[in-house]
């Protein structure tokens, strides 16, 4: 069975975007994949934080992706920084990984353009990030279009240090017929890009995020919800309820595909177009449809949290198996580049 690895920053609840653009796709390859998904809080400490609010947004973000469908008995579930092989293994990409590469990744020049003073681990994250993924020897990691950049420096990283170390392990080429090909030590990942590509916020500016306020967070109550729908941008040419719209460019529409049945997602396209409904009947319809899917999670949260030891032995449990895989890479690692 193949195997797969992807990671979430511990933002607190997890908001729609989160879900559409990743965890709804975990749910289901969970069935399929041998999957590791992990809560990276080592990624999160890169910008200021206080120490209460990180653990807080850790157990909330473990609660929204239990709620959400991933199960441990299907999946191995874990908090980053319990698997501390993770820097070990990054601290070893860095000695490979050249600085031009890292200062030409489009989010550390995006990161940094903003910064007066730019942290070394901003710089350094797709290294850890490689780190992550190949600590597991994933072969394919699901990511949006927004993560490619990084997944191709993971697989250039693989590619480096399988050149320079994998070739000194002893015996191995013996095992490998004459004239094959044999597979490095660190796979190179490939890329599962989601169905739900890219999220945009209620703004209809930019990708949703919590630090730009214009999310749904997947646990709100349905008269939340409904508070933050009705006033979301849609169509800027819809200025009259009379006039048509072009569904395309509206970000409501989008969330219909997301979270309507297709029937209705074509309903809405040829209301839109003739001007049949309003923004208004629009946002109503979607509301509903959205209820149909987040309320079962949020029932689902509130049995979870009110058995906190459960979740805790969980991710326990999660955090143990996966530093036992970590622990057999890492003991190959040290051993063919001589650290041990």
């Amino acid at each position: 069975m193949s195997r797969i690895f992807s990671g979430i920053q511990p933002s607190g609840a997890l908001h729609i975007g989160n879900y559409l653009g990743a965890v709804k796709n975990w749910v289901e390859l969970q069935h399929t994949y041998e999957s590791f998904f992990c809560i990276v809080d080592y990624h999160a400490i890169t910008v200021p934080y206080e120490a209460a609010d990180l653990r807080k947004r850790t157990n909330d973000m473990a609660l929204g992706l239990l709620a959400a469908g991933l199960d441990p008995s299907k999946c191995t579930l874990f908090i980053q920084s319990k698997v501390p092989e993770h820097t070990e293994l990054a601290w070893i990409f860095n000695t490979l990984t050249p600085l031009g590469e890292l200062e030409r990744q489009t989010q550390f020049k995006e990161k940094s353009s903003r910064e007066e003073s730019v942290p070394a681990g901003i710089l350094n994250y797709p290294v850890l990030q490689a780190a992550d993924i190949l600590l597991y020897r994933a072969d394919l990691v699901p990511v949006g279009e927004d993560q490619l950049q990084h997944l191709e420096l993971s697989r250039e990283i693989a590619r480096k240090w399988n050149a320079r170390f994998d070739s000194v392990a002893s015996g191995e080429s013996a095992n490998v017929a004459k004239g094959a090909e044999r597979p490095g030590f660190f796979p190179e990942p490939k890329g599962l890009l989601t169905p739900s590509r890219r999220i945009m916020g209620l703004d209809g500016q930019a990708k949703m995020s919590k630090s730009l306020g214009n999310t749904v967070d997947m646990l709100e109550d349905s008269a939340s919800v409904w508070e933050k729908l009705r006033p979301a941008v849609t169509d800027p040419k819809r200025v009259r309820r009379t006039d048509p719209g072009t569904p395309e460019v509206c970000n409501i529409y989008h969330l219909h595909k997301a979270f309507s049945p297709p029937p209705t997602v074509e309903h809405v396209a040829v209301q839109c177009r003739t001007a049949g409904w309003g923004c208004i009947e629009c946002k109503k319809v979607l509301h509903q449809s959205m209820e149909t899917e987040l309320a079962p999670i949020r029932e689902r949260a509130k049995d979870i949290a009110g058995d906190p030891v459960k979740m805790r032995k969980d991710l326990e449990a999660g955090a143990e198996h996966a530093r036992s895989v970590a622990s057999g890479t890492m003991t190959e690692v040290r051993q063919k580049m001589g650290l041990a």
